[in-house]
């Protein structure tokens, strides 16, 4: 009798055990992913037209923006309060997780006047460091598709220096808006629509 209340006991403290465990550990990537959907869409493809699609974004990338959201470095509307919200470790899992997925531009209307000139600027002055016509960048965010008012307000928030840029592209921006204004950030946001195809 005593040894069948000792292995209860023992199989229970080991179920405890065991489950405390389980619901410590760090949930899997597409778990965390899965809390994004409300806003940047499913597996990271965004639908709205002021929220980024953040599938096929580079992991160094994404940790570098989700840093900089939480430690306040980075202005925005809510992600400094969403990524206060999780682990070192929860946001390097979601950025595998997004870095896995397959990118899927967004289809929008454009300027077709305005993406031609937004092509000879990106080529001459952005191509570099986002190739393939904006569609592939390790140190920044994919370009290619994402939805125009984003672009816009993002490319006014460097502009205004409320975002800082990295210096090479702060140079590059200086360069555009020096020879061409608004219009030649207007024409690279039109040329980066344009690329929903």
């Amino acid at each position: 009798m005593n040894y069948k209340k000792l292995l209860q006991g023992a199989l229970v403290l080991g179920g405890l055990t065991v489950g405390g465990a389980a619901m410590a550990a760090t949930p899997s990537g597409a778990m965390l992913g899965n809390t994004c959907a409300g806003c940047h869409g499913t597996h990271g493809n965004s639908s709205g037209p002021a929220t980024p699609s953040i599938a096929g974004m580079a992991s160094e990338y994404f940790v570098d923006s989700m840093t900089a959201y939480k430690n306040g470095e980075r202005p925005s509307t809510i992600m400094t309060r969403i990524a206060k919200g999780y682990s070192d470790e929860e946001i390097h899992a979601m950025a595998k997780f997004f870095a896995e997925q397959k990118y899927t531009p967004m289809k929008q209307d454009y300027d077709s006047s305005l993406a031609r000139l937004g092509q000879q600027l990106h080529d001459r002055s952005c191509e570099k460091c986002h190739e393939d016509g904006g569609s592939a960048s390790e140190d920044g965010g994919i370009l290619a598709g994402q939805p125009k008012m984003y672009l816009h307000w993002t490319m006014e928030d460097f502009l205004a220096k409320t975002r800082e840029m990295p210096k090479k592209m702060a140079r590059k921006m200086e360069e555009v808006h020096k020879a061409k204004g608004d219009q030649g950030m207007a024409a690279l946001v039109n040329y980066y629509a344009s690329q929903g195809k």
